[in-house]
Parts: structure tokens; C-alpha cells; sequence
């Protein structure tokens, strides 16, 4: 384990929460694979082994972001951003079908027939980018005007390729973008008048969506009539997921019925994806949702520790930016479960099956860890100029005398 850790850099209490509950997700991926193999086709054994792939990818990413210097992702992140905001355009336009149903969210890869969500990466870009602002902007006395077009431009650009598709994301988006400013100290009468402006927005939006259905894609009706239905209290046929979901929770028990034996999986849609929580609680009982809930609560401690300890303010906002929707998105997908929040297709981060979600925290945590990277060699070196002054400051016939 030591000759392992030797080649890591960062935070190692981060990296042993990434590794358990990567370990920890093939089991309830294999059990609850089972209705994709009954709906869709294929195997257990194919489903998991697809899972590895996407882990090792993942942790690719994960070992390669966290070698990189944390002071490169202000020029990347320029970078990014427009190029998956050309992504947003080219998956919003193309209206990708997966399996006979509409996916608008994801943009299919020529050659390797894989499919990626850019609106994942394009959430990543945008908060290293406004991180990367608010830092340029600090201790500065900003107008609105000023921060129109550097900052709120990409953001509500964004958020306008986003929110058609996926609402759930846009607005985890809108909301860790009024959170970063907040914390960036971004002055608050205008976060005001940006909350006013994107309620505003958002209302015109729905309107015209219902004016004009053939004007959107077929997703903004799939999320509307969901929140349609959880505001209005919908009939066991249309909220049959959130009944199955609650009975698998109810079936669970303390400790549950045992790896595999979840029931409630062969029913339940994307029981590996949306609603894996559930199967996870039906198979190893409350004592098992528990220790998910205490694993994420650890990350986020140690989340705000490394942002603390951070050597800039960049470096502060980049992991409160990049690692505070981790810990939303878990709590969101473990909300909808038990019928707190409507159905929102958010995965559980790091369980969850899916290439695109699995990749996008894999980088973002790679981004934390090169954070707490830089932190550590940074005693080291106070350590060892520390050291080294002390010497200077010595009597040389005193070093001597020592050391005869």
C-alpha cells in the first residue's frame, strides 16, 4: 500500500474514499444489470465488465488530471468552454436516439460507438472558468456592466443549451454558479438581480414550451410533466418509478436481503443508473444507505478541507467549484429515491453505471487532488527553508562542535 501511495499526489483520504465506493459499485451494477439485460439485451457479466472500462477510463483521467499543476486550469478552462459549448449546439441539434428512445442530451463518438454528454464536460469547464475570474477579479470594485460579457455571458450560454435538454443539470449549474460568486465575493445586489433575470428566463422558457411543443426537443416535456406530476401529486401509473423505488427502500430493512437479492430490480428503469440507490438500500438495508451517505458526507469534509488549506483563492474556488456538485448531485439522486425531489435522471457519483458522469467526476476529483497536491509540496518546502535558515543562522564553530 506504501509503494502505492508513493505514486499519488494529494489528499490520501480522498483517494481511499474514490477507491471503496468504486469497489463497492460493481456489486449492486451486477445485481441491478438485470433489467437491462431483460429490456434491452446482453449480460450481467457484459454490463459490469462495460462498467470496469468506464472505471478505468475514468481513473485514467483521474491519475492524469491530478499531475497536472493546479495554475493550468485558469488557461484550460478558457479553453474548454467554447469548445463544449460548440458540443452543446451539435448534441442539441442532432437529437441522438439511443435504443428507440430520445437522447438529446448525448452526442454518439464516430468510430469507437460510444456516447458522451457534453453538457457533463461543459459544467466542469464552467465553474474552473468562473473560478478562474473571480480570482482575477479580486479585491477589485466590479460594476455589472464589467461582468457582463466575461462572466454571466458564458454562463447563461450555457445554461440556454442545457436546460432543453436536461433541467436538472441546468439548474444544479445556475445554482453552483450563484454559490461560487457568493463565496468568490461577488458583490450580492447583483447575484440578486441574476436570480430575478434567470427565474424570469426560465418563465418564458416554459411558456413558449407549451405554446410551441413542436419548437423543443421531446425532453422538455419529459421533465416538465415530472415536475408536473411530483408538484401535483401524480397517480401510481405516472409516478410508477418513485412507487417502485419506495418499495424496494420499504423491503430493505436494517440490514437488508443480501447482494443480489433485490427484487424490485427486475422492474424498476435504469435501476443501475437513476435509481441504484434504492437497489443498494433494498439489498444491504438502512446500515447500507448509511455508510453512502457517511461516505459522501467524508468527501465533502475532506472537499472543504483541501479548499481551506488551498495556496490561492483560485485554487479555493476551483475545488469548492468543481467538488460541491459531487456532493449535490449524490444528494439529488438519493432525494429522488424516496420521493423528496421529482425524477431527475442525476446519476450517483462514483456508483452509478455511465461513462460520461463517471468521467466528469473522475476529473473534477483529479482537479481536487492536484489542489492538495500543490498544498503539500508547498510545506514541504517551508519545511525545508525553514531548515535551512536555521543553519544559516547558526555559529559555524557551534555546527562543528556539534557535530565532533
Amino acid at each position: 500500500m506504501q509503494e502505492f501511495f508513493k505514486h499519488i499526489k494529494g489528499d490520501k483520504t480522498i483517494w481511499v474514499i474514490i477507491g471503496v465506493m468504486s469497489i463497492f459499485s460493481f456489486m449492486p451494477i451486477y445485481s441491478a444489470s438485470s433489467n437491462l439485460v431483460y429490456t434491452v439485451g446482453g449480460s450481467t457479466f457484459g454490463y459490469m465488465f462495460k462498467h470496469l472500462v468506464h472505471l478505468i477510463l475514468g481513473f485514467a483521467i483521474l491519475y492524469g488530471v491530478h499531475k497536472i499543476p493546479y495554475r493550468f486550469f485558469k488557461g484550460l478552462s478558457m479553453l474548454v468552454l467554447p469548445i463544449s459549448i460548440i458540443l452543446l449546439i451539435v448534441t442539441l441539434a442532432s437529437g441522438t436516439v439511443i435504443q428507440g428512445a430520445n437522447a438529446s442530451r448525448w452526442i454518439r463518438i464516430p468510430l469507437v460507438g460510444l456516447t458522451f454528454q457534453p453538457s457533463a464536460l461543459a459544467a466542469v469547464a464552467l465553474y474552473a472558468y468562473v473560478a478562474q475570474y473571480l480570482s482575477k477579479i479580486k479585491d477589485k470594485e466590479v460594476t455589472f456592466k464589467e461582468t457582463l460579457l466575461p462572466l454571466w455571458a458564458p454562463v447563461f450560454l450555457v445554461l440556454l443549451f442545457v436546460l432543453p435538454a436536461n433541467f436538472s443539470t441546468a439548474a444544479l449549474i445556475f445554482l453552483m454558479v450563484l454559490i461560487l460568486t457568493f463565496i468568490g465575493g461577488y458583490p450580492s445586489k447583483y447575484l440578486l438581480g441574476i436570480v430575478g433575470a434567470g427565474i424570469i428566463c426560465l418563465g418564458i422558457f416554459i411558456l413558449s414550451a407549451k405554446a410551441f411543443p413542436g419548437a423543443f426537443p421531446h425532453r422538455v416535456d419529459t421533465w416538465m410533466s415530472r415536475i408536473d406530476n411530483f408538484s401535483k401529486g401524480a397517480s401510481a401509473d405516472e409516478n410508477y418509478q418513485i412507487n417502485l423505488a419506495k418499495q424496494a427502500i420499504a423491503t430493505g430493512g436494517i440490514i437488508g436481503k443480501g447482494p443480489g437479492k433485490s427484487v424490485q430490480k427486475n422492474f424498476l428503469p435504469q435501476s443501475t443508473s437513476d435509481f441504484i440507490y434504492a437497489i443498494i438500500i433494498e439489498e444491504f438495508g438502512f446500515a447500507g444507505g448509511i455508510v453512502i451517505i457517511a461516505g459522501y458526507l467524508m468527501l465533502l469534509l475532506r472537499i472543504m478541507i483541501v479548499a481551506k488549506k488551498a495556496p490561492s483563492t483560485f485554487g479555493s474556488l476551483l475545488v469548492i467549484g468543481v467538488g460541491l456538485p459531487i456532493i449535490i448531485q449524490a444528494i439529488i439522486n438519493m432525494a429522488v429515491a424516496v420521493q423528496l425531489f421529482p425524477v431527475t435522471g442525476q446519476t450517483l457519483p462514483l456508483i452509478s453505471s455511465g461513462g460520461s458522469s463517471i468521467w466528469m467526476v473522475c476529473l473534477a476529483l483529479g482537479m481536487i487532488l492536484s489542489v492538495s497536491a500543490a498544498k503539500k509540496e508547498e510545506e514541504i518546502d517551508i519545511d525545508i527553508d525553514i531548515e535551512t535558515i536555521d543553519i544559516e543562522e547558526q555559529n559555524p564553530l557551534d555546527i562543528l562542535s556539534e557535530t565532533i
